[in-house]
């Protein structure tokens, strides 16, 4: 399964998400927060039940830029 990860830089590190699932981690580089997040998402779809898995997974969503004039 493919999901979408957004990783950002914060503080010291770096943060990733799953917006999907609504699911976080975080390491302490770009490869790291990915890694921790796909160890998240896999542990989750290992525990979670079918009804849970089923009411947190959001199918559309859409990662894009927004151009906002400023001043």
């Amino acid at each position: 399964m493919k999901l979408t990860a957004i990783i950002e830089r914060e503080g010291g590190g770096y943060v990733s998400l799953c917006p999907e699932l609504d699911i976080a981690s975080q390491g302490d580089n770009v490869e790291q927060a990915r890694d921790n997040l796909r160890e998240a998402l896999e542990l989750f779809f290992e525990t979670a039940s079918p009804e849970e898995i089923e009411q947190r997974l959001h199918n559309d969503v859409f990662v894009t830029q927004v151009e906002v004039a400023v001043g």
